[in-house]
């Protein structure tokens, strides 16, 4: 299969350097993930290498509220407490946390903006990939917009509405513009155009779930 050598390949984390903290408060923190590192400790002894081992280094009592894809580089909420995280889990749930995307994509896409609503569920035969399935994915929405448009690639910022696995990766792939470097997903040509994934998380926005007040985190992407 075209994607086994992407599936099978060791697990080789970026070196070790300081974690960039974008918010800090009593009870939470905001870090940029680098691309290539997981959120969570994977399946045997040399996957346990992970964000947030690297934070809990420092701070003991850190737990990961959500999680961003290994090639994912960008923002993400850690909790400095169990309640912490109940709390801002429910607000992930709830859809109450604004997330945007910052991404490359191969082909330019017409119009400025759009909405793609396709339905996604695991491809069991070709895991760990998702497909577009109308009869039993589940719903799933991600609103796009043109930044800057390149010689045959574009720069594009993404609002997922729901949060399902590889969602952003698959939609833009499934309307014929995948994420430039993608190994799961798009082409050999789109693949090849970069080293890594060229998809950031950028934003975050949402109302402190003990303080009441507004929260926005921002990261410019390294691409």
């Amino acid at each position: 299969m075209a994607y086994g050598w992407a599936m099978m390949s060791p697990y080789l984390p970026p070196a070790m350097a300081p974690i960039d903290i974008v918010y800090r408060d009593e009870g939470l923190l905001i870090v940029n993930k680098p691309s290539g590192l997981l959120s969570v400790p994977g399946r045997g002894p040399e996957k346990a290498d992970c964000l947030v081992s690297r934070v809990q280094a420092s701070e003991a009592g850190a737990r990961i509220v959500h999680r961003l894809d290994m090639e994912t580089s960008g923002l993400l909420v850690l909790a400095l407490s169990a309640e912490m995280q109940r709390a801002m889990s429910m607000l992930f749930e709830r859809r109450a946390v604004d997330k945007t995307y910052e991404a490359l994509v191969w082909g330019e896409p017409e119009g400025e903006s759009g909405v793609v609503d396709l339905p996604l569920a695991k491809d069991w035969p070709n895991r760990p990939l998702q497909r577009v399935d109308p009869e039993g994915g589940k719903p799933s929405e991600t609103h796009w917009q043109v930044i800057a448009r390149e010689d045959g690639f574009a720069r594009v910022r993404l609002r997922p509405v729901t949060g399902r696995t590889h969602q952003l990766r698959v939609h833009m792939d499934a309307i014929g513009h995948p994420i430039l470097g993608d190994t799961l997903y798009g082409t050999d040509r789109s693949r090849g155009m970069a080293e890594r994934l060229q998809l950031h998380a950028c934003g975050l926005g949402f109302v402190h779930p003990v303080t009441g007040a507004a929260v926005e985190a921002r990261s410019v992407p390294d691409f």
